[in-house]
């Protein structure tokens, strides 16, 4: 680990100031910041440790029925939320089923979103990097790729994000809101995150600087509370990154599906939203012929990024299971293991 300075600010004015230095890096809960400091993966020159500032760590309901929440607000608060896990099942389902519980109760929105890859040639300074090494080359090219991208991986880079909470948000149509040097903008969740193309080291349309201060649910992401499911197959259910993972939300009715949302995780760079399988859903029975033909579009541009083709066939089973679950209705309960598709549901669903 390098030697850094580091710098405690007490607003968001003062913390964007201080991180406008060169090298300089926001430090919250530091569940993965602080990793990829001690393996010198990442070499901060400033810490700009944003972890007292108050007004980040709020949920509310804004006028016109949005929620925001504040960056520093902990997965396992907001998954806990009672409303907030009413109002958005799907969303409280994805907290729950990432990371362990000592993680979840320390971890933050902000930090989750910009949580980096689990690429394990990322995360090894003597394996070749694109994204770490811009040029260097990419080691994962040919090793050991049964986890990587499926979806809009190039060349360069093959790595996928690893986060649960960023699919449902994505499915949902989530705003985040960024404050930087010229002022605070807002960009959609499916837009936060950048495929690799030629500079996978850009994972993000986050300027030098710029900090996540909230992110924001719309009102109507509401209507798809009562039929919303978030599954995730992982290689143990106690805790683990997503091989694949699906967020699936519809509004059903007499039968027929009205509106749908459909996202992926762990197949891309970014959450996956998968819109022209929304497309072909609505207006169509909420029937497993219907769930298999969103299920092949929604995976139609995929293809194997290296010793990882079973990740197709193996989304496309999930999305059917997860469209098929939410169109039996949302549980009124979490179930005892959070997104897995092996667990069963406890309670009276709400649209029994």
């Amino acid at each position: 680990m390098n030697r850094f300075d580091y710098v405690k600010p007490s607003t968001v004015a003062e913390a964007v100031a201080a991180a406008s230095a060169p090298g300089a890096a926001y430090l919250a809960s530091g569940t993965n910041l602080l990793d990829l400091m001690k393996g010198n993966v990442v070499r901060p020159a400033r810490l700009v440790d944003i972890s007292q500032i108050k007004e980040l760590t709020r949920i509310e309901t804004l006028g016109n029925g949005d929620v925001r929440i504040g960056a520093l607000v902990r997965n396992a608060d907001l998954a806990h939320d009672a409303a907030f896990a009413r109002d958005f099942p799907a969303v409280a389902e994805a907290l729950l089923s990432g990371a362990s519980a000592q993680l979840r109760n320390a971890a933050t929105v902000g930090g989750n979103l910009l949580q980096r890859t689990r690429c394990a040639y990322f995360y090894d300074p003597a394996s070749a990097c694109n994204k770490r090494a811009p040029g260097a080359g990419c080691d994962a090219r040919g090793g050991d790729t049964h986890q990587h991208a499926v979806l809009g991986w190039s060349e360069a880079c093959i790595a996928t994000n690893p986060s649960d909470f960023c699919v449902p948000l994505a499915a949902l149509d989530a705003i985040v809101e960024i404050e930087g040097g010229s002022g605070r903008r807002e960009v959609a969740l499916e837009a936060l995150h950048l495929l690799p193309g030629t500079t996978p080291e850009r994972e993000t349309v986050l300027a030098p600087g710029e900090m996540i201060v909230a992110v924001r649910l719309p009102a109507a992401a509401r209507a798809f509370a009562r039929h919303a499911r978030y599954l995730k197959v992982r290689e143990r259910n106690s805790y683990a990154f997503a091989v694949v993972s699906a967020a699936a939300g519809l509004v059903i009715e007499n039968g027929a599906i009205k509106h749908a949302r459909l996202a992926l995780g762990g197949v891309a760079a970014k959450p996956w939203r998968a819109h022209q399988a929304e497309a072909l859903l609505a207006g169509q029975p909420a029937m497993p012929h219907t769930f298999q033909q969103a299920a092949d579009i929604a995976l139609r541009d995929a293809k194997p990024s290296g010793d990882n083709a079973h990740k197709i066939p193996l989304a496309r089973s999930l999305i059917m299971r997860a469209l098929a679950a939410a169109a039996q209705g949302t549980p009124s309960r979490v179930p005892a293991l959070p997104a897995s598709p092996f667990s069963a549901v406890p309670g009276a669903l709400h649209d029994a």
